[in-house]
């Protein structure tokens, strides 16, 4: 490892989001391996973050046997920031891009990643829609941080939280993540085993205040108040112990780029019942680790969910191939090879 700063990994985004739990699992492992400083925002278990100023005057003399410093970003912010110190400052900077959009990005974005020296797609679809492709590499999931429960009754027991077993979906609470799709399965769902909860992780920006009026209201209209639980944001450092005490997990989106969650999930030892979008169908394979419907529609959510937990010994056999699966084709150390391969490839071009 260098003595000199010879990676900038960029996190400038006031809320913890995928793309932040992306960039931090990742980080954590490369935090060995590189001379590394975090810019932006903290990212649980990497190194405290520093200024862009900060980062500006790091990169102005590259380290020894290098012929720059890398900055790798995943954001428009951040991108304006690695072109401000390569292009404006003309320091010895190379940009790396992390693209996950499985749709196509509007005209600033489409400018920024055109502008990047070298661009690592999520899945071959994201390839598709995005310039200067170095390498496809899928995200991968830290399967020490996120590992089953020795007794899942005992970890649901632990969390306070009412019944025997625990349903949930994590993300943020909006329409494009399917929130209310899993509301409505959940409210047709819950009445028929009264042993379950669940849980809607995460948080809502004020935009959506009133989506979320609108969900409480249908929850309480359904009697349901006091077992479909909004638990707001869980810090990243409690969540893997959360995750872990679930039985199952909704993934219900109308649009995911990639989807860390179910991996998450799956990495835990708990099966994935998702919609059709992401990567999620990849990740669960032929419904060896869940099942995917073919779309976001509550009525098929409840009744995949339904399934399994009318059938323990399918659960079962599901949580054992979800864990299977995030360990043999998803661990994050395949994403981290496949990420030292492009920043070789760069450092290596001059």
């Amino acid at each position: 490892m260098s003595d000199r700063t010879e990676l900038i990994v960029t996190n400038m985004h006031r809320n913890f989001t995928g793309v932040s739990a992306t960039a931090a699992a990742v980080a954590r492992k490369q935090a060995s391996r590189y001379a590394l400083e975090i810019v932006g925002r903290r990212l649980a278990g990497c190194p405290d973050p520093i200024s862009v100023r900060k980062a500006v005057n790091l990169s102005r003399t590259p380290p020894k046997d290098r012929p720059c410093v890398l900055w790798h970003v995943r954001r428009n912010n951040e991108m304006r920031a690695a072109l401000w110190a390569r292009d404006a400052l003309k320091l010895p900077v190379r940009t790396i891009f992390t693209s996950a959009a499985q749709r196509r990005h509007s005209a600033l974005p489409r400018w920024l990643i055109s502008r990047m020296d070298a661009v690592i797609a999520t899945t071959e679809e994201a390839a598709s829609l995005v310039p200067n492709v170095q390498a496809v590499v899928h995200h991968g999931v830290d399967t020490e941080r996120f590992q089953p429960a020795e007794d899942r009754d005992d970890a649901w027991r632990d969390t306070g939280h009412p019944g025997r077993f625990g349903i949930a979906t994590i993300g943020r609470i909006r329409p494009e993540k399917g929130t209310d799709v899993f509301v409505d399965a959940m409210i047709r769902l819950l009445p028929e085993f009264p042993d379950a909860a669940a849980l809607v992780i995460g948080k809502a920006t004020p935009q959506h205040r009133n989506f979320v009026t609108g969900l409480r209201q249908r929850i309480e209209a359904a009697g349901l108040s006091q077992r479909i639980i909004f638990t707001g944001e869980i810090a990243a450092d409690r969540l893997p112990q959360l995750v872990r005490s679930l039985s199952l997990l909704i993934a219900s989106p109308r649009y995911e780029g990639y989807g860390m969650t179910p991996l998450e999930a799956m990495a835990s030892g708990v099966p994935i019942v998702a919609s059709n979008t992401g990567f999620f169908s990849s990740f669960i394979g032929d419904d060896r680790a869940g099942t995917v419907v073919p779309s976001p529609d509550a009525e098929q959510i409840a009744s995949a969910a339904r399934g399994l937990i009318e059938n323990p010994m399918e659960l079962a056999l599901k949580a054992g191939n979800a864990r299977h699966r995030a360990e043999d084709l998803f661990g994050i150390e395949s994403e981290v090879e496949g990420i030292h391969k492009v920043y070789e490839a760069v450092w290596a071009a001059r």
